[in-house]
């Protein structure tokens, strides 16, 4: 057992899953690529701990912004789930973008993590970068700086919007990017504060510069004419789209939509500037995601209806076609229609691509339930399904629809609730975050990057119903030569045998006692500041 969570079995042998509260205080280690929230050393300068950052931030001004994140973006029992840097989400999003520019300002460090990051998953352009130090962050010279940087790079002929995203130091000293002037030279200035300490993952910061984008541009929308999207649209009625998704998705929901008089209309966050007011302008927005809180105010504040879920499986696709549907207002028979065109081949795609085995799914990406229902739908068990994104009412139907299938939903997710499920049930296959990925293979059990592998799929429709099956069952029966490198390299690599000695390890117990005793000194006095 793990602390955070309990994996048990009943009486008949069946797999229980149950949630235990978290200790206050508790800390947990980074996730793939950048930690974020991690404690850094006393001697890191400008850096310090979250609830550090979060008391400078609040008494330079910024307690508005993170009483709205807080309530956009709701924390779990723990300090945070395991994430990138949460800025890499707002990052990623602006670097997809045609002529948008996208400058940052943080730390040194951060911003050379975050640029190689966003290199590392295919970025083609250049990160601006505004740098400081000491005296000019607290002389108000950063901002300055970050004015002039903005002023420099607006030219109309190049960009349609700059992006400047205050990382954790600039929004804890207050730096305040709401007096950036909102355009230069017909140049829209997005300024956003995307902080370790505000924010939980990275998949949320996605939320937090599409939310931005939105705003600026339904204000643009509402005082006059906007420019038309470079690529024509339908004349059909369409619904806007909230998530990234696999390229054929989109193509695929727009076919499903199609018998009943409707089109797919953008994918927020959007490529283009242009696109936003496309998006705003449908009817219906579909929180594929239903992590986009901040997107969905947007679409709301537009007198726009929300659908939750998607159309992933049988079940999925019928209730989601139905929900489209009623939003619009569609007549029943035309709803029928849609679900007869498509239902059929669903089901068929299901039933010749069956999943044999015991699954577990976790990651941060926003799609876990939607990928649990449709390995269940493929003929999969799968007992436990961890998210690290929060619950909100547009995930209601997908883990209403998986616990009356016996399955564990765990919103705002842990790596330690991930790998108490996976130790505890002991799958066929571990679907998770790198690191669960890396301790299921260290126990023996086949494993899939969540995010690489899965994710970048096709999840919808009859496309979308035998897309898993090849993989995961190509995964699972790698078992046998699991056992066989557990084997091989059983006693190596873990505690005093971890590196490459040439000899025995030189092991100090009277050093690690004096370390532990330095450990349960710091657990004490933490306890007694929480009494206080």
């Amino acid at each position: 057992m793990r602390e955070g969570f309990h994996v048990s079995k009943d009486a008949s042998g069946a797999v229980m899953v149950t949630a235990a509260p978290a200790s206050s205080g508790q800390k947990y280690p980074g996730g793939d690529a950048i930690a974020s929230g991690a404690e850094p050393p006393a001697d890191a300068g400008l850096c310090a701990s979250k609830s550090e950052l979060d008391t400078a931030a609040r008494n330079a001004g910024q307690s508005d912004i993170l009483d709205q994140y807080a309530v956009d973006y709701p924390k779990g029992p723990h300090d945070q789930p395991q994430s990138m840097c949460p800025a890499f989400g707002s990052l990623r999003v602006g670097l997809r973008m045609k002529r948008v520019a996208t400058v940052l300002s943080g730390s040194a460090c951060c911003v050379y993590g975050l640029t190689f990051v966003s290199h590392f998953y295919g970025a083609r352009r250049s990160v601006g970068y505004v740098p400081f130090n000491s005296e000019s962050l607290v002389t108000g010279k950063l901002f300055e700086d970050i004015r002039e940087s903005v002023h420099d790079m607006a030219d109309p002929d190049r960009y349609d919007a700059i992006v400047v995203t205050n990382l954790c130091v600039p929004t804890a000293s207050g730096v305040p990017l709401r007096l950036l002037p909102r355009d230069i030279n017909g140049v829209r200035i997005i300024g956003i504060d995307v902080p370790g300490f505000g924010i939980p993952t990275h998949a949320e910061a996605k939320d937090v510069l599409a939310g931005a984008m939105l705003n600026y541009a339904r204000a643009e929308a509402e005082a006059g004419p906007v420019a038309r999207p470079e690529r024509a649209a339908s004349d059909l009625p369409a619904v806007a789209l909230l998530g990234e998704m696999f390229p054929a998705d989109p193509m695929m929901i727009g076919a499903m939509l199609a018998p009943m008089g409707l089109s797919a209309g953008p994918t927020v966050p959007t490529r283009e500037w242009r696109e936003l007011y496309a998006a705003l302008d449908c009817g219906v927005a579909a929180a594929i995601h239903p992590f986009y809180t901040a997107s969905v105010r947007e679409f709301q504040a537009a007198g726009r209806r929300v659908v939750g879920s998607a159309p992933v499986g049988l079940d999925g696709t019928a209730a989601w076609l139905a929900g489209i549907g009623d939003a619009y207002g569609i007549a029943a028979d035309k709803i029928a229609a849609a679900q007869n065109a498509f239902l059929p081949a669903i089901k068929g795609a299901l039933s010749g691509a069956q999943v044999k085995g015991t699954i577990t799914v976790s990651g941060y990406e926003g799609s876990e339930l939607l990928v649990a229902r449709l390995l269940i739908e493929s003929g999969a068990h799968v007992p436990y399904v961890g998210t690290a994104c929060p619950k909100t009412p547009w995930s209601a139907d997908d883990a209403a629809w998986l616990e009356a299938k016996g399955v564990k939903v765990k919103f705002r997710a842990s790596l330690e609730d991930d790998l108490s499920a996976m130790e505890g049930v002991r799958p066929d296959l571990a679907i998770g975050t790198t690191p669960v990925v890396q301790k299921a293979k260290e126990l023996g059990i086949p494993a899939l990057y969540f995010t690489n592998l899965i994710s970048a799929r096709p999840l919808m429709g009859p496309a979308g119903a035998g897309s898993l099956q090849q993989v995961v069952t190509a995964a699972m029966s790698n078992t046998d030569r699991m056992a066989r490198m557990k084997g091989f390299f059983e006693g190596v690599g873990h505690g005093d045998t971890a590196g490459v000695w040439e000899g025995a390890p030189n092991l100090r117990p009277d050093f690690r006692a004096q370390h532990q005793k330095k450990l349960d000194k710091q657990a004490r006095a933490a306890k007694a500041e929480q009494m206080i």
